[in-house]
């Protein structure tokens, strides 16, 4: 019996009514249908107060989850994305993104799109479509304190934001440089559309192994975002006496002290999207940013 995960952001009515109707459709087919909440993915922020989450990046696998499944559905929107990719990616579980959010950046298809979906997951008619994910972890010493998957971007800043900060950054086999900013935002190339680019960063396509390095309002005007490659693991030591407060994907987090280091490496585990169609990258960045669009000159007064 083929088996599907099922992925649900249950804070959305919509997600919960088109979840029960994939379920019925896809059980009458013959399918097994393992449901999870994405709230599983959420990883949340520490307390500065209490211990750190000593887990691997692999625990938020779902129960009953596992890589004999042949795709998962997820409902929700960009946000509901990034939990997803936490908990599919360690079992190499391709996801189908299916928006009930707003801008669905992430997403492939549509709740207008219901029907025919369903028919192409029960047909197997889609491909995948590889998207470099990061494994982020937080060191005191040879202790890993915090670890997180990450699909769009870690960000590293002080409280509050607008305050400069001193980063030591070794990237691969590269001689350490010093940046002071306000922070600073390392992105794979599907993040590039996200936080880097609001902070000066260029877009680039995901088939490109590569990653970005955005400082966030830099002091220097020679300090621009570097592009470099996926192979280069790279390490951010804080060169500032007060904490730090790292964001990862927008929703996980700590707080790191100057005796710690944030080590930001590329998985073994892409994150695998299920494309019911061809994927054209400039047409997603024009329907959704406007990028390419044409210009239209405003008309003139009479």
């Amino acid at each position: 019996m083929p088996r599907v995960g099922l992925i649900v952001n249950e804070s959305k009515e919509l997600a919960l009514e088109a979840a029960l109707e994939i379920q019925l459709r896809l059980e009458k087919a013959g399918y097994e249908l393992v449901k999870a909440s994405s709230s599983g993915g959420l990883v949340g922020f520490t307390n500065p107060d209490r211990h750190l989450r000593m887990l691997s990046y692999d625990a938020c696998v779902p129960d009953g989850f596992d890589s004999s499944m042949s795709l998962a559905i997820v409902l929700g929107g960009d946000g509901t994305v990034l939990s997803a990719a936490r908990q599919t990616a360690p079992i190499q579980v391709p996801i189908l993104t299916v928006n009930t959010g707003h801008l669905g950046f992430l997403s492939e298809a549509y709740l207008a799109d219901l029907d025919n979906l369903i028919d192409q997951v029960l047909s197997s008619k889609w491909s995948i479509d590889k998207r470099t994910s990061l494994v982020v972890s937080v060191l005191r010493a040879d202790q890993f304190r915090w670890e997180a998957l990450c699909l769009n971007e870690m960000a590293l800043h002080r409280e509050p934001l607008t305050s400069m900060c001193h980063f030591e950054i070794a990237i691969g086999r590269h001689a350490p440089v010093d940046i002071s900013a306000d922070g600073l935002i390392l992105s794979t190339p599907t993040g590039s559309t996200a936080y880097a680019l609001s902070a000066g960063g260029p877009v680039i396509t995901p088939d490109c192994p590569v990653l970005q390095l955005a400082p966030i309002a830099p002091h220097s005007l020679a300090s621009r975002a570097l592009v470099f490659s996926d192979d280069e693991p790279v390490t951010i030591f804080p060169a500032t006496p007060e904490r730090l407060m790292m964001v990862v994907d927008g929703s996980a987090g700590c707080y790191v002290w100057p005796e710690d280091r944030v080590l930001i490496r590329r998985s073994e585990y892409p994150v695998q999207f299920v494309r019911l169609s061809d994927h054209e990258f400039f047409q997603v960045l024009g329907n959704k940013l406007g990028w390419g669009l044409p210009h239209v000159a405003k008309p003139g007064k009479d």
